[in-house]
């Protein structure tokens, strides 16, 4: 890790943030969005698809008004759209109180978060690491996260979680940190 830093240099807050919106739902909407997608794919359906809106996060009500069929034609699939409707139902019934999540625990968030249909682990820990900027969160199941692993320290696969949390312990309490640099090292890889 100390060589990849090195190399690297220092990551600025947008590097940070990588591109993610500013507020807690917008946050967790686009978090949803960018299930199982590549950062870039992400971003772009994201952006088509609050278009609809303006170029704007919608409101809670504003997603459940909306029709399905435009928000899927942004590039979105039906369990997705099922999973923001889910989230914005959540929020609005009081279920989740985004303002209130900064003072629980990283576990209690997450306890919190995957009560919500189509919010799992991944989408958690995105959001504690981007939103909330917790410092030792390691999403051991991003995909990138176990690619720049293998990449970086050689290994003949992907490393399997339990692996991952083992490589990460010296990076306590900066795992976050680690995960940064392991998702840059991806886009610095020679073509």
């Amino acid at each position: 890790m100390r060589e990849l830093i090195k190399r690297l240099g220092p990551l600025d807050l947008e590097a940070r943030r990588r591109g993610r919106p500013s507020d807690a739902y917008g946050t967790l909407l686009r978090s949803i969005v960018g299930q199982q997608l590549s950062t870039k794919a992400a971003r772009t359906i994201y952006e088509r698809m609050t278009q609809l809106w303006g170029g704007k996060t919608p409101t809670p009500q504003q997603l459940l008004d909306a029709d399905p069929d435009a928000i899927r034609a942004a590039g979105l699939s039906r369990p997705k759209i099922a999973y923001l409707r889910s989230l914005a139902e959540h929020v609005l019934a009081g279920d989740l109180e985004l303002d209130r999540l900064d003072e629980l625990s990283d576990d209690e968030i997450t306890a919190k978060l995957t009560a919500v249909k189509g919010l799992g682990r991944w989408t958690a820990d995105m959001f504690l690491i981007f939103y909330l900027n917790r410092p030792d969160v390691l999403p051991v199941g991003d995909l990138g996260v176990r690619r720049a692993i293998e990449t970086v320290y050689e290994l003949p696969s992907i490393p399997a979680a339990e692996e991952i949390e083992k490589l990460g312990e010296p990076w306590r309490p900066h795992r976050s940190l680690a995960s940064l640099y392991l998702w840059r090292s991806l886009d610095n890889e020679p073509v």
